[in-house]
């Protein structure tokens, strides 16, 4: 073996060992180990999330509590703006970030960048596949359901799956939001397992003639206004509060397609160890509860949300899916003659 070539295979080997070793490292040890390691290193963590503040304000204290000495600097905004902020701060040669909580697609789109670590953590072994990858793991969810008003539904015609929708019956009656491609999707890679069936039923709805608007809140208040009877891309969230408020209006809970909100680390995060304790609690049975509490929609298996919002399927919509984002938008918008 030459010199050059021993002297890469000995590179190789090392990264290798790195890898593995760290990795070791973060399943091994536990998250009160990880506290005192975090707290040399300022107190502070830099959160880039989504957290609506109805959310972040009961949720974010119970970590602070569980772990004294930590204070997180959440910086909200929108999941693109949140990934556009991580990308720009990147090239401008610092990270700020120490962790990122946004939608699975930025999520993607950072780690495309190479802003991402990629590790392994023990609380992450209870949840299945489609729910985490080697950069992430999901941390709550969107699920897309189907809601109506009790006013203009009768109780023998409510849906009890997707594929109802194509019954004449709904020609007019029904709201969807425009941008929500994630129904086609789910149905088509874990319902159907099949394109062709899901594009057949996409255009069977087509046919009954659904108007669409944007905005999710949007859509369940028409629904309360009885501006239309049915919505087949509503959040199943939106339902359980404003029903207890005596909203005409009822949901389904046998199936629905999930639209992932993950937790990443960032690479270069200015409090690593910090960074990793957070990471590991909210994806943990202890932080999920705390997210459950918090009003979101839980994505550990054994661990439910406050409100009955998740289905009994659900078809989540993984990182491996979104890579092909573009090719089921434009079926999606071909369908539904959307702009």
């Amino acid at each position: 073996m030459s010199i050059i070539r021993k002297f890469l295979h000995r590179i190789a080997f090392t990264i290798l060992f790195v890898l593995v070793a760290s990795s070791a490292w973060a399943q091994s040890e536990s998250m009160d180990e990880l506290y005192k390691k975090a707290l040399k290193e300022g107190g502070t963590l830099n959160f880039y999330g989504t957290l609506a503040q109805i959310n972040a304000e009961k949720i974010l204290p119970v970590f602070e509590k569980r772990f004294p000495g930590i204070r997180i600097n959440h910086v909200d905004a929108t999941s693109d703006k949140l990934v556009t902020r991580v990308i720009t701060e990147a090239r401008g040669g610092k990270t700020i970030a120490d962790v990122l909580q946004v939608n699975l697609s930025d999520v993607v789109q950072a780690h495309d960048q190479k802003l991402l670590l990629e590790l392994v953590t023990p609380e992450a072994a209870e949840y299945p596949d489609g729910l985490k990858g080697s950069f992430w793991v999901s941390s709550d969810l969107d699920i897309y359901i189907a809601g109506w008003n009790t006013n203009l539904v009768k109780k023998d015609e409510e849906p009890k799956q997707f594929e109802d929708f194509a019954d004449p019956k709904w020609k007019n009656r029904l709201i969807a939001e425009p941008r929500d491609v994630d129904l086609l999707i789910g149905l088509a890679k874990y319902k159907f397992k099949s394109d062709e069936q899901a594009i057949a039923l996409m255009n069977k709805i087509a046919a009954n003639n659904p108007e669409f608007h944007k905005g999710h809140s949007q859509l369940v208040e028409l629904l309360i206004a009885g501006q239309a009877a049915a919505c087949f891309t509503c959040y199943s969230h939106h339902f359980p509060r404003r029903i207890q408020k005596g909203a005409p209006l009822n949901y389904m809970l046998t199936e629905g397609v999930a639209a992932i909100g993950s937790t990443a680390i960032l690479k270069n995060a200015p409090h690593p160890n910090t960074a990793l304790l957070f990471a590991r609690w909210i994806i943990s049975r202890e932080g999920q509860k705390a997210m459950a509490a918090g009003g979101r929609t839980t994505a550990h298996p054994k661990v439910e949300p406050a409100e009955k919002i998740r289905p009994a399927k659900i078809y989540p919509i993984s990182a491996t899916d979104i890579q092909e984002y573009p090719k089921y938008e434009k079926i999606w918008k071909d369908v539904f003659k959307l702009r």
